[in-house]
């Protein structure tokens, strides 16, 4: 038992290492959760302990995922050896209690080495994720023994239904089926026809309809979540019938290109995947898929982050902001202590606006900018404190402040009328400019731009509204941003933060507190960062399941092939020809899978990325880059095992 042992774990050691790996990763981020520096850090913080709670049932599934995978590919390949067993005369519940008994060990080494991996590694992931939460605290390596007894029951869990999985495995298969399981492919094309071609070209053009309409997924509001499902249904179907049909159609238009005459490379990569891709259609599907998946979501957290400067600036335009008068006291303590700003006071009235005429798209199901309530207004002079020279021609008004996801989302077009209603009364009023020039922070505005009217309307319709629909409004910005730390003390000492944004229906005050901009920035920060370091560990997870069990495939076909490879040997082909054959299999095995990945999550991330931050390109180049580089290694691995077994073959 011990030599079978040893012989499958030289075998099976990225199984053996993957397993360690998840262990590892499982441990150190329960262990997160009772690190005394990360508990002082985020005492405050609800959403980051939850984070941590589903993250961790997240990174149980992909575990359990990949280890029953692992475990099947594992059974299958030693079927014969479980055949022998039989033979020679030990029943099927001794062969299970043989294989359970391995197991055992097997993971009871790979739980031991992982948690002490994942004690180790703790405060590693403890120091990167304060580091992307902004937040300078001593890390401590903190040893918990809820974490180690949280990982023993749950792979304990695992490891029973994984021997629960070999049993039934057992227990069904005949002699003649253990005998021939490593023969056997899934699934073998055996001619090709109409039929083939015809789900070939479906399955192309359902992933290029899909691409189609993720491009235009928010033009209309209207069923936007029957359209996701569309999208998502297409996509996938297209990639199963593809990988089903189109790949090995392709093969066999090369292999009938050449006429009968196939070189070394052709018979090593051209054959076997025109037949075994079909087999393996449904496995490369829910591989590329969760490739795509993980790629997505880690490029979405990635945007968010990368973005949090930005996107804190066009939310809190100004270093503070103070409403109705709420000031003074702040600004008397920066003179004091002879910090200088530059301060602007703006009047801001209410009124009820309907911008659905201003869209591009035209959508009569889209009720975003028709129920509009109690939007700002402010009067010519008082924005021309942020653009001196801009005019207002005629009666005409400007938009201001449009910026964010709403503009990104639902773009707006100039030189159309928008109507306004005060009472039961309304007028049309034509839009000479729609601006981003900020002149108030999301908390006030709420995403919708700012009307610019001139003084006289200005006047008469605050004059309609009531002192109660008025708002005063003082953005003040540091002249030098070495005077922030200084100032940020004293605005936490003597910020009046308390203001009186509007009114609900019933006439109760909407009570909301200013933040500054590094209180805006902290508390995106926080949260992005969590965001970020929570998926970049799922992120892993999938890598190291679908990259492992793709490796795990290709062993077994390589034990497969082993026949051919010692007839080829035989025949007087070199390792090194043999080897451009793998090479360009391998190329073509992980490359597909990971382009098809990598363009469905382009795709998913290019139709609705500004949601999550205002920068694409150089979190898409840098987290597809990292998955390309992993996925890389894995085929190098992989071409590595293979030129072992055709150097064995003789």
């Amino acid at each position: 038992m011990l030599q079978s042992m040893k012989k499958n774990m030289k075998q099976y050691y990225l199984y053996f290492f993957a397993l360690i790996f998840s262990v590892t990763l499982y441990c150190s981020f329960i262990t997160l959760e009772y690190n005394d520096s990360v508990q002082q850090a985020m005492k405050e913080s609800k959403m980051a302990f939850t984070g941590f709670e589903v993250a961790s049932y997240l990174l149980y599934f992909i575990v359990i995922f990949f280890v029953l995978y692992a475990n099947y590919l594992f059974v299958k390949r030693r079927s014969k050896e479980i055949g022998l067993y039989q033979l020679i005369g030990m029943t099927k519940g001794s062969v299970v209690r043989l294989m359970a008994f391995e197991n055992i060990i097997l993971f009871m080494l790979a739980v031991i080495i992982g948690i002490g991996f994942g004690f180790l590694s703790s405060r590693l992931f403890a120091m990167i994720l304060l580091k992307l939460l902004d937040i300078d605290a001593l890390v401590t390596l903190t040893f918990s023994m809820e974490a180690v007894g949280q990982s023993f029951l749950i792979f304990s869990l695992l490891l029973l239904i994984i021997v629960v999985q070999m049993g039934w495995v057992i227990y069904r298969s005949s002699l003649l089926k253990l005998f021939n399981a490593v023969k056997q492919a899934d699934e073998r094309v055996k001619r090709f026809n109409v039929f083939h071609f015809i789900m070939g070209i479906i399955g192309i053009s359902l992933i290029v309809y899909g691409y189609y309409e993720s491009t235009r997924l928010f033009d209309s509001a209207a069923n936007l979540l029957g359209r996701m499902l569309l999208i998502l249904g297409t996509t996938i179907g297209g990639t199963f019938l593809t990988f089903r049909y189109s790949i090995a159609l392709l093969m066999n238009a090369i292999r009938v290109s050449r006429k009968g005459y196939l070189s070394v490379v052709d018979v090593l990569s051209v054959t076997p995947i025109m037949h075994r891709m079909k087999g393996n259609a449904k496995s490369l599907t829910l591989i590329t898929t969760l490739t795509g998946l993980a790629i997505g979501i880690s490029c979405l957290s990635y945007i968010s982050y990368y973005s949090v400067e930005e996107d804190s600036r066009i939310n809190m335009p100004f270093d503070y902001v103070f409403v109705n008068g709420t000031e003074k006291t702040f600004i008397e303590q920066l003179e004091k202590e002879h910090i200088e700003y530059n301060a602007k006071t703006v009047t801001f009235t209410r009124v009820q606006m309907d911008l659905s005429g201003l869209l591009k798209v035209n959508d009569k199901e889209n009720t975003i900018y028709n129920t509009s309530y109690n939007d700002l207004v402010m009067s010519l002079s008082d924005f021309q404190q942020f653009i001196p020279d801009y005019k207002l021609e005629g009666d005409n008004i400007a938009l201001v402040n449009y910026t964010g996801i709403m503009a990104k989302a639902l773009p707006l077009q100039k030189n159309h009328n928008i109507s306004v209603q005060i009472g039961d009364k309304t007028w049309l009023y034509n839009v000479q400019d729609i601006m981003d020039e900020p002149v108030v922070n999301s908390l006030i505005g709420q995403g919708v731009p700012v009307m610019i009217v001139s003084d006289e309307l200005f006047s008469k319709w605050k004059e309609q509204r009531g002192p109660q629909m008025l708002l005063t409004q003082t953005s003040v910005d540091l002249v030098d941003e070495g005077d922030s730390e200084q100032a940020e003390k004293l605005y936490e000492t003597y910020g009046e933060r308390s203001f009186i944004r509007g009114y609900m229906e019933n006439g109760e005050p909407i009570v909301r507190d200013l933040e500054s901009f590094k209180e805006t920035y902290k508390e995106r920060v926080q949260i992005y960062g969590m965001t970020i370091f929570v998926s970049a560990f799922l992120g892993i997870a999938f890598l190291l399941s679908t990259g492992s069990i793709l490796y795990f495939k290709q062993m077994s076909e390589a034990e497969e092939e082993k026949e051919a490879y010692t007839i080829m040997r035989k025949l007087g082909f070199s390792t090194k020809d043999m080897m451009k054959g793998i090479y360009a299999k391998q190329v073509f095995t992980f490359g597909l899978t990971l382009m098809i990945g990598l363009l469905h999550s382009y795709f998913a991330v290019k139709s609705g990325w500004f949601f999550f931050g205002s920068q694409l390109v150089v979190p898409l180049i840098v987290t597809m880059g990292l998955y390309t580089i992993m996925y890389g290694i894995f085929a190098f691995l992989t071409t590595r095992y293979y030129k072992k077994v055709i150097d064995q073959a003789l």
